[in-house]
Protein backbone atom coordinates (compact mmCIF):
# COMPACT_ATOMS: atom_id res chain seq x y z
CA UNK A 1 0.00 0.00 0.00
CA UNK A 2 1.29 3.49 -0.91
CA UNK A 3 1.52 6.36 1.52
CA UNK A 4 4.00 8.24 3.66
CA UNK A 5 5.60 6.71 6.74
CA UNK A 6 5.55 9.10 9.71
CA UNK A 7 9.02 9.61 11.11
CA UNK A 8 8.27 12.18 13.81
CA UNK A 9 5.24 13.90 15.36
CA UNK A 10 5.72 17.36 16.88
CA UNK A 11 4.59 17.33 20.53
CA UNK A 12 1.42 19.38 21.05
CA UNK A 13 0.63 19.49 17.33
CA UNK A 14 -2.66 18.58 15.66
CA UNK A 15 -1.30 15.15 14.74
CA UNK A 16 -0.13 14.58 18.32
CA UNK A 17 -3.58 15.43 19.69
CA UNK A 18 -5.12 12.97 17.21
CA UNK A 19 -2.78 10.24 18.54
CA UNK A 20 -0.79 9.86 15.35
CA UNK A 21 2.61 8.35 16.20
CA UNK A 22 5.90 7.65 14.47
CA UNK A 23 5.57 4.51 12.37
CA UNK A 24 2.01 5.24 11.25
CA UNK A 25 1.44 5.61 7.52
CA UNK A 26 -0.56 8.50 6.03
CA UNK A 27 -2.33 7.01 3.02
CA UNK A 28 -4.49 9.81 1.65
CA UNK A 29 -5.65 13.39 2.18
CA UNK A 30 -9.23 14.30 1.21
CA UNK A 31 -9.41 11.15 -0.91
CA UNK A 32 -6.13 11.81 -2.75
CA UNK A 33 -3.63 8.93 -2.41
CA UNK A 34 -0.18 10.15 -1.41
CA UNK A 35 2.86 9.19 -3.45
CA UNK A 36 5.42 11.44 -1.80
CA UNK A 37 6.06 14.64 0.15
CA UNK A 38 5.02 16.79 -2.79
CA UNK A 39 1.53 15.27 -2.81
CA UNK A 40 1.28 15.84 0.94
CA UNK A 41 2.33 19.50 0.61
CA UNK A 42 0.05 20.04 -2.39
CA UNK A 43 -3.09 18.56 -0.86
CA UNK A 44 -2.61 20.12 2.59
CA UNK A 45 -1.39 23.53 1.43
CA UNK A 46 -4.60 25.56 1.66
CA UNK A 47 -7.47 23.38 2.84
CA UNK A 48 -8.65 24.13 6.38
CA UNK A 49 -10.77 20.96 6.61
CA UNK A 50 -8.92 17.72 5.98
CA UNK A 51 -9.81 14.04 6.01
CA UNK A 52 -6.74 11.95 6.77
CA UNK A 53 -6.62 8.23 6.03
CA UNK A 54 -4.02 6.54 8.23
CA UNK A 55 -2.78 2.99 8.57
CA UNK A 56 -1.65 2.46 12.17
CA UNK A 57 1.38 0.41 13.14
CA UNK A 58 -0.92 -2.53 13.94
CA UNK A 59 -2.48 -2.24 10.41
CA UNK A 60 -5.72 -0.73 11.77
CA UNK A 61 -7.19 1.89 9.39
CA UNK A 62 -8.22 5.26 10.82
CA UNK A 63 -10.05 8.19 9.30
CA UNK A 64 -9.33 11.47 11.07
CA UNK A 65 -11.21 14.72 10.47
CA UNK A 66 -9.14 17.86 10.92
CA UNK A 67 -10.26 21.48 11.25
CA UNK A 68 -7.39 23.92 11.48
CA UNK A 69 -6.50 27.56 11.01
CA UNK A 70 -5.25 28.57 7.58
CA UNK A 71 -1.61 27.50 7.16
CA UNK A 72 -1.45 25.69 10.51
CA UNK A 73 0.94 22.73 10.42
CA UNK A 74 -0.23 19.22 11.19
CA UNK A 75 3.08 18.54 12.91
CA UNK A 76 4.13 15.57 10.77
CA UNK A 77 7.62 14.73 9.56
CA UNK A 78 8.05 11.92 7.04
CA UNK A 79 10.89 9.65 6.03
CA UNK A 80 12.78 10.87 2.96
CA UNK A 81 11.79 9.04 -0.25
CA UNK A 82 14.30 6.96 -2.17
CA UNK A 83 15.37 8.97 -5.23
CA UNK A 84 14.61 7.78 -8.75
CA UNK A 85 17.75 6.32 -10.34
CA UNK A 86 19.48 7.83 -13.35
CA UNK A 87 19.79 5.61 -16.42
CA UNK A 88 22.09 7.97 -18.30
CA UNK A 89 25.72 7.12 -18.98
CA UNK A 90 27.18 10.61 -19.14
CA UNK A 91 30.70 10.99 -20.52
CA UNK A 92 31.70 13.16 -17.56
CA UNK A 93 29.67 11.46 -14.79
CA UNK A 94 31.51 12.00 -11.49
CA UNK A 95 29.99 8.87 -9.93
CA UNK A 96 31.68 6.71 -12.59
CA UNK A 97 35.02 8.19 -11.50
CA UNK A 98 34.79 7.32 -7.82
CA UNK A 99 37.35 5.03 -6.21
CA UNK A 100 36.24 1.70 -4.73
CA UNK A 101 35.11 1.06 -1.16
CA UNK A 102 33.39 4.37 -0.40
CA UNK A 103 29.96 4.55 1.24
CA UNK A 104 27.33 2.85 -0.95
CA UNK A 105 25.06 5.94 -1.19
CA UNK A 106 27.89 7.81 -2.94
CA UNK A 107 27.53 5.49 -5.95
CA UNK A 108 23.81 6.24 -6.36
CA UNK A 109 22.97 8.44 -9.36
CA UNK A 110 19.66 10.23 -8.90
CA UNK A 111 17.52 11.70 -11.66
CA UNK A 112 14.40 12.77 -9.83
CA UNK A 113 12.30 15.79 -10.78
CA UNK A 114 10.87 15.79 -7.24
CA UNK A 115 14.32 16.37 -5.75
CA UNK A 116 14.94 19.06 -8.34
CA UNK A 117 11.88 20.90 -7.08
CA UNK A 118 12.43 20.18 -3.38
CA UNK A 119 16.22 20.45 -3.08
CA UNK A 120 17.52 22.09 -6.25
CA UNK A 121 19.11 18.89 -7.62
CA UNK A 122 19.96 19.06 -11.31
CA UNK A 123 18.15 16.67 -13.67
CA UNK A 124 18.50 16.08 -17.41
CA UNK A 125 14.78 15.40 -18.21
CA UNK A 126 16.04 12.49 -20.35
CA UNK A 127 14.17 10.03 -18.14
CA UNK A 128 11.01 12.10 -17.71
CA UNK A 129 7.80 10.23 -18.56
CA UNK A 130 4.57 11.83 -19.80
CA UNK A 131 2.76 11.38 -16.44
CA UNK A 132 5.70 13.07 -14.71
CA UNK A 133 5.49 16.04 -17.05
CA UNK A 134 1.73 16.27 -16.52
CA UNK A 135 2.24 16.25 -12.76
CA UNK A 136 4.87 19.01 -12.92
CA UNK A 137 2.39 21.18 -14.80
CA UNK A 138 -0.64 20.30 -12.64
CA UNK A 139 1.09 20.83 -9.30
CA UNK A 140 3.18 23.79 -10.48
CA UNK A 141 6.50 22.21 -9.48
CA UNK A 142 8.59 25.31 -10.02
CA UNK A 143 11.44 26.14 -10.14
CA UNK A 144 13.23 23.15 -11.64
CA UNK A 145 17.00 22.78 -12.11
CA UNK A 146 17.91 21.28 -15.47
CA UNK A 147 21.19 20.01 -16.91
CA UNK A 148 21.07 20.92 -20.59
CA UNK A 149 24.75 20.50 -21.66
CA UNK A 150 23.78 20.95 -25.34
CA UNK A 151 20.56 21.63 -27.23
CA UNK A 152 21.66 19.81 -30.39
CA UNK A 153 19.95 16.39 -30.09
CA UNK A 154 22.79 14.21 -31.43
CA UNK A 155 25.45 15.97 -29.38
CA UNK A 156 23.32 15.75 -26.25
CA UNK A 157 22.81 12.01 -26.75
CA UNK A 158 26.57 11.62 -26.99
CA UNK A 159 27.11 13.62 -23.79
CA UNK A 160 24.44 11.71 -21.87
CA UNK A 161 25.49 8.34 -23.29
CA UNK A 162 21.91 7.50 -24.16
CA UNK A 163 19.99 7.32 -27.45
CA UNK A 164 16.34 7.92 -28.17
CA UNK A 165 15.92 10.63 -25.57
CA UNK A 166 13.39 13.45 -26.11
CA UNK A 167 14.84 16.67 -27.59
CA UNK A 168 15.54 18.84 -24.54
CA UNK A 169 14.59 22.04 -26.33
CA UNK A 170 11.06 20.70 -26.93
CA UNK A 171 10.79 19.74 -23.26
CA UNK A 172 11.97 23.17 -22.11
CA UNK A 173 9.50 24.89 -24.43
CA UNK A 174 6.66 22.77 -23.05
CA UNK A 175 7.60 23.67 -19.47
CA UNK A 176 7.99 27.32 -20.44
CA UNK A 177 4.52 27.36 -22.03
CA UNK A 178 3.10 26.36 -18.63
CA UNK A 179 5.12 29.05 -16.82
CA UNK A 180 7.46 26.63 -15.06
CA UNK A 181 10.56 28.55 -13.97
CA UNK A 182 13.87 26.85 -14.81
CA UNK A 183 17.50 27.30 -13.84
CA UNK A 184 19.86 25.55 -16.22
CA UNK A 185 23.45 24.39 -16.40
CA UNK A 186 26.03 23.25 -18.94
CA UNK A 187 28.88 20.99 -17.88
CA UNK A 188 31.58 22.16 -20.27
CA UNK A 189 33.72 19.46 -21.89
CA UNK A 190 36.61 21.00 -23.87
CA UNK A 191 36.51 20.04 -27.52
CA UNK A 192 33.02 18.52 -27.30
CA UNK A 193 30.25 20.97 -26.35
CA UNK A 194 32.18 24.24 -26.47
CA UNK A 195 32.82 26.55 -29.43
CA UNK A 196 29.94 26.88 -31.87
CA UNK A 197 27.96 24.22 -29.98
CA UNK A 198 28.08 26.32 -26.83
CA UNK A 199 27.09 29.43 -28.76
CA UNK A 200 24.02 27.62 -30.08
CA UNK A 201 23.04 26.23 -26.68
CA UNK A 202 23.33 29.62 -24.97
CA UNK A 203 21.33 31.28 -27.77
CA UNK A 204 18.56 28.65 -27.50
CA UNK A 205 18.28 29.11 -23.73
CA UNK A 206 18.33 32.90 -23.91
CA UNK A 207 15.33 32.73 -26.24
CA UNK A 208 13.39 30.89 -23.50
CA UNK A 209 13.80 33.73 -21.01
CA UNK A 210 11.99 34.54 -18.68
CA UNK A 211 10.95 30.89 -18.13
CA UNK A 212 14.64 30.00 -18.16
CA UNK A 213 15.91 32.48 -15.57
CA UNK A 214 19.57 31.57 -15.34
CA UNK A 215 22.29 29.55 -17.02
CA UNK A 216 25.50 28.42 -15.33
CA UNK A 217 28.49 27.01 -17.20
CA UNK A 218 30.63 24.76 -15.01
CA UNK A 219 33.79 22.83 -15.91
CA UNK A 220 33.74 19.05 -15.94
CA UNK A 221 35.38 17.34 -12.97
CA UNK A 222 37.98 14.65 -13.62
CA UNK A 223 39.37 12.32 -10.96
CA UNK A 224 42.34 9.96 -11.07
CA UNK A 225 39.95 6.99 -11.40
CA UNK A 226 38.90 7.16 -15.06
CA UNK A 227 40.19 3.75 -16.12
CA UNK A 228 38.15 2.24 -18.98
CA UNK A 229 36.26 5.52 -19.41
CA UNK A 230 36.38 7.77 -22.52
CA UNK A 231 39.26 10.22 -22.65
CA UNK A 232 38.26 13.78 -21.79
CA UNK A 233 40.33 16.95 -21.85
CA UNK A 234 40.62 18.85 -18.59
CA UNK A 235 39.97 22.57 -18.20
CA UNK A 236 43.51 23.94 -17.95
CA UNK A 237 44.68 27.37 -16.81
CA UNK A 238 45.07 28.51 -20.43
CA UNK A 239 41.66 27.14 -21.43
CA UNK A 240 40.03 28.89 -18.46
CA UNK A 241 41.73 32.18 -19.33
CA UNK A 242 40.60 32.01 -22.95
CA UNK A 243 37.10 30.94 -21.94
CA UNK A 244 36.58 33.80 -19.49
CA UNK A 245 38.14 36.35 -21.85
CA UNK A 246 35.72 35.27 -24.59
CA UNK A 247 32.56 34.69 -22.59
CA UNK A 248 32.63 37.32 -19.84
CA UNK A 249 31.94 40.13 -22.36
CA UNK A 250 29.03 38.10 -23.79
CA UNK A 251 27.58 37.67 -20.30
CA UNK A 252 27.77 41.45 -19.80
CA UNK A 253 26.00 42.07 -23.11
CA UNK A 254 23.21 39.70 -22.06
CA UNK A 255 22.93 41.36 -18.65
CA UNK A 256 22.44 44.78 -20.22
CA UNK A 257 19.98 43.41 -22.77
CA UNK A 258 17.90 41.47 -20.22
CA UNK A 259 18.32 44.02 -17.39
CA UNK A 260 19.52 41.35 -14.97
CA UNK A 261 22.29 38.73 -14.75
CA UNK A 262 21.49 35.60 -16.75
CA UNK A 263 24.72 33.86 -17.78
CA UNK A 264 27.06 32.78 -14.98
CA UNK A 265 30.39 30.97 -14.82
CA UNK A 266 31.55 28.68 -12.04
CA UNK A 267 34.06 30.15 -9.60
CA UNK A 268 36.48 27.41 -10.64
CA UNK A 269 37.01 29.07 -14.03
CA UNK A 270 38.25 32.29 -12.37
CA UNK A 271 40.36 30.44 -9.80
CA UNK A 272 41.98 28.28 -12.48
CA UNK A 273 42.54 31.25 -14.79
CA UNK A 274 43.88 33.50 -12.02
CA UNK A 275 41.48 36.23 -13.18
CA UNK A 276 39.43 38.61 -11.00
CA UNK A 277 35.81 37.83 -10.30
CA UNK A 278 33.03 40.07 -11.65
CA UNK A 279 31.60 42.68 -9.24
CA UNK A 280 29.32 41.00 -6.75
CA UNK A 281 26.27 42.89 -8.05
CA UNK A 282 26.59 40.91 -11.28
CA UNK A 283 25.57 37.74 -9.43
CA UNK A 284 22.08 39.14 -8.78
CA UNK A 285 20.34 37.12 -6.07
CA UNK A 286 22.86 34.24 -6.53
CA UNK A 287 20.48 31.82 -8.28
CA UNK A 288 23.32 29.37 -8.99
CA UNK A 289 25.33 29.58 -5.77
CA UNK A 290 24.70 25.90 -4.92
CA UNK A 291 26.30 25.16 -8.28
CA UNK A 292 29.59 26.77 -7.23
CA UNK A 293 28.76 30.12 -8.82
CA UNK A 294 29.46 33.17 -6.67
CA UNK A 295 30.59 31.35 -3.54
CA UNK A 296 34.05 32.92 -3.57
CA UNK A 297 32.91 36.54 -4.20
CA UNK A 298 30.29 36.14 -1.47
CA UNK A 299 32.93 34.70 0.88
CA UNK A 300 35.25 37.65 0.18
CA UNK A 301 32.44 40.14 0.82
CA UNK A 302 31.44 38.45 4.09
CA UNK A 303 35.12 38.15 5.10
CA UNK A 304 35.56 41.92 4.77
CA UNK A 305 32.51 42.45 7.01
CA UNK A 306 33.90 40.06 9.64
CA UNK A 307 37.29 41.81 9.60
CA UNK A 308 35.59 45.15 10.29
CA UNK A 309 33.64 43.71 13.25
CA UNK A 310 36.12 41.31 14.84
CA UNK A 311 37.72 41.90 18.24
CA UNK A 312 40.81 40.51 20.00
CA UNK A 313 40.59 36.96 21.37
CA UNK A 314 42.75 35.20 23.91
CA UNK A 315 45.92 34.07 22.17
CA UNK A 316 46.17 30.43 21.10
CA UNK A 317 47.31 28.45 18.05
CA UNK A 318 44.98 26.57 15.70
CA UNK A 319 45.33 24.89 12.31
CA UNK A 320 42.60 25.34 9.68
CA UNK A 321 42.03 22.82 6.87
CA UNK A 322 41.05 23.97 3.39
CA UNK A 323 41.03 22.72 -0.19
CA UNK A 324 43.74 23.66 -2.66
CA UNK A 325 41.48 25.84 -4.84
CA UNK A 326 40.21 27.90 -1.90
CA UNK A 327 43.56 28.24 -0.12
CA UNK A 328 44.51 31.64 -1.56
CA UNK A 329 41.48 33.69 -0.55
CA UNK A 330 40.94 31.73 2.68
CA UNK A 331 44.57 32.28 3.72
CA UNK A 332 44.26 36.03 3.01
CA UNK A 333 41.20 36.24 5.25
CA UNK A 334 42.79 34.19 8.02
CA UNK A 335 46.01 36.22 7.98
CA UNK A 336 44.14 39.49 8.52
CA UNK A 337 41.79 37.94 11.06
CA UNK A 338 44.71 36.48 13.01
CA UNK A 339 46.37 39.90 13.24
CA UNK A 340 43.22 41.62 14.48
CA UNK A 341 42.19 38.82 16.86
CA UNK A 342 45.71 38.12 18.19
CA UNK A 343 45.30 34.40 17.40
CA UNK A 344 47.90 32.23 15.68
CA UNK A 345 45.91 30.74 12.77
CA UNK A 346 47.70 28.36 10.40
CA UNK A 347 45.84 27.54 7.14
CA UNK A 348 46.76 24.22 5.53
CA UNK A 349 45.72 23.12 2.02
CA UNK A 350 45.09 19.39 1.70
CA UNK A 351 45.98 17.74 -1.60
CA UNK A 352 43.31 15.25 -2.62
CA UNK A 353 44.87 11.79 -2.68
CA UNK A 354 41.52 9.99 -2.70
CA UNK A 355 40.27 11.44 -6.02
CA UNK A 356 43.54 12.76 -7.41
CA UNK A 357 45.25 16.19 -7.36
CA UNK A 358 42.98 17.61 -10.07
CA UNK A 359 40.09 17.59 -7.56
CA UNK A 360 40.78 20.69 -5.45
CA UNK A 361 37.48 21.65 -3.75
CA UNK A 362 37.14 21.54 0.03
CA UNK A 363 33.95 19.47 0.01
CA UNK A 364 35.68 16.38 -1.43
CA UNK A 365 38.54 16.09 1.04
CA UNK A 366 38.84 12.75 2.85
CA UNK A 367 39.76 12.12 6.46
CA UNK A 368 42.83 10.05 5.61
CA UNK A 369 44.14 12.87 3.42
CA UNK A 370 43.85 15.32 6.30
CA UNK A 371 45.70 12.91 8.58
CA UNK A 372 48.50 12.45 6.02
CA UNK A 373 48.83 16.23 5.65
CA UNK A 374 48.90 17.34 9.30
CA UNK A 375 50.74 14.41 10.91
CA UNK A 376 54.04 15.67 12.28
CA UNK A 377 52.96 19.33 12.18
CA UNK A 378 52.48 21.61 15.18
CA UNK A 379 48.68 21.72 15.00
CA UNK A 380 48.31 23.81 18.13
CA UNK A 381 45.30 23.80 20.43
CA UNK A 382 42.91 22.32 17.85
CA UNK A 383 42.34 21.41 14.20
CA UNK A 384 39.48 23.35 12.60
CA UNK A 385 37.45 21.59 9.88
CA UNK A 386 34.82 23.31 7.65
CA UNK A 387 31.45 21.55 7.83
CA UNK A 388 31.32 21.03 4.04
CA UNK A 389 33.83 18.19 4.50
CA UNK A 390 31.54 16.27 6.85
CA UNK A 391 28.44 14.27 5.97
CA UNK A 392 25.53 16.10 7.56
CA UNK A 393 24.22 14.37 10.66
CA UNK A 394 26.79 11.56 10.45
CA UNK A 395 30.07 13.12 11.56
CA UNK A 396 32.16 11.26 8.95
CA UNK A 397 34.23 12.18 5.92
CA UNK A 398 33.79 10.70 2.44
CA UNK A 399 36.10 7.81 3.30
CA UNK A 400 34.10 7.02 6.48
CA UNK A 401 36.80 8.35 8.80
CA UNK A 402 34.90 9.75 11.78
CA UNK A 403 35.72 12.90 13.71
CA UNK A 404 36.53 10.72 16.73
CA UNK A 405 38.95 8.64 14.67
CA UNK A 406 40.57 11.79 13.27
CA UNK A 407 41.11 13.14 16.80
CA UNK A 408 42.59 9.85 17.94
CA UNK A 409 44.99 9.53 15.04
CA UNK A 410 46.31 13.10 15.07
CA UNK A 411 46.16 13.29 18.89
CA UNK A 412 44.54 16.69 18.86
CA UNK A 413 41.10 18.16 19.38
CA UNK A 414 39.02 18.61 16.21
CA UNK A 415 36.41 21.36 15.90
CA UNK A 416 33.92 21.61 13.02
CA UNK A 417 32.81 25.13 12.02
CA UNK A 418 30.18 26.59 9.73
CA UNK A 419 32.13 27.23 6.53
CA UNK A 420 31.44 30.96 6.27
CA UNK A 421 33.67 33.80 7.49
CA UNK A 422 31.25 34.63 10.30
CA UNK A 423 30.86 30.94 11.16
CA UNK A 424 34.62 30.63 11.52
CA UNK A 425 34.91 33.78 13.62
CA UNK A 426 32.11 32.68 15.96
CA UNK A 427 33.84 29.31 16.45
CA UNK A 428 37.17 31.03 17.07
CA UNK A 429 35.64 33.28 19.76
CA UNK A 430 33.97 30.29 21.38
CA UNK A 431 37.30 28.46 21.62
CA UNK A 432 38.98 31.57 23.03
CA UNK A 433 36.33 32.03 25.70
CA UNK A 434 36.52 28.40 26.76
CA UNK A 435 40.28 28.62 27.07
CA UNK A 436 39.93 31.76 29.19
CA UNK A 437 37.43 30.00 31.47
CA UNK A 438 39.74 27.00 31.79
CA UNK A 439 42.65 29.26 32.80
CA UNK A 440 40.45 31.03 35.35
CA UNK A 441 39.24 27.72 36.77
CA UNK A 442 42.79 26.42 37.11
CA UNK A 443 43.80 29.64 38.84
CA UNK A 444 40.96 29.28 41.34
CA UNK A 445 41.87 25.66 42.02
CA UNK A 446 45.49 26.63 42.77
CA UNK A 447 44.30 29.04 45.43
Amino acid sequence: MAGLRVEYVTPGSIADELEVVAGDCLLAVNGHPLRDLIDYSYYTASEEELLLEIEKIDNELWELEVERDSGESLGLTFSAPAPARCSNNCLFCFVHQLPKDLRKPLYVKDEDYRLSFLNGNYITLANLKTPDLERIVEQRLSPLYISVHATEPELRERLLGKTGIPPVLDQLKTLASHRIVMHTQIVLCPGINDGEHLQRTVKDLVELYPAVQSLAIVPLGLTAHRSKLPHLEAVTEQYAQEFISSWQPQAEVLRKKMHLPFLFFADEFYLKAGLPFPPIKEYGDFPQIENGVGMVPLFIKEAASVIRRCRPINRFRATVITGVSSFGFVADFLKTLAEKCTVDIVPVAVENRLFGPSVTVSGLIAGDDIIATVTGNDIGHCLLIPDVMIKEGAGVFLDDVSLEELERRIRCRVVVFDSTPMGFYVTLRSIGRKLARDVLEKSKNRR
